[in-house]
């Protein structure tokens, strides 16, 4: 029964984890892009902003996808 348990808490914590990435990603890309246009900063800069958020978003959705399939089984 405890194992269920730890298991339970474990992909929470999972959860957790995933949502703070994804919601600081979000801000982080968001603060970079008014940044660089405040800045002149080159176009390059905002795509490699670009290419961060969306690699953070990708490692969340496949983490999320390991959950739900581990709360299937």
């Amino acid at each position: 029964m405890t194992g269920d348990n730890d298991e339970d808490r474990r992909m929470a914590r999972q959860g957790r984890i995933v949502a703070v990435v994804v919601a600081a990603s979000m801000v982080l890309w968001m603060a970079a892009q008014w940044l660089g246009g405040q800045f002149g900063l080159a176009p390059r800069y905002a795509f490699l902003f670009d290419f961060a958020a969306m690699a953070a978003f990708a490692w969340g959705m496949i983490v999320t996808w390991q959950i739900w399939r581990k709360r299937r089984d």
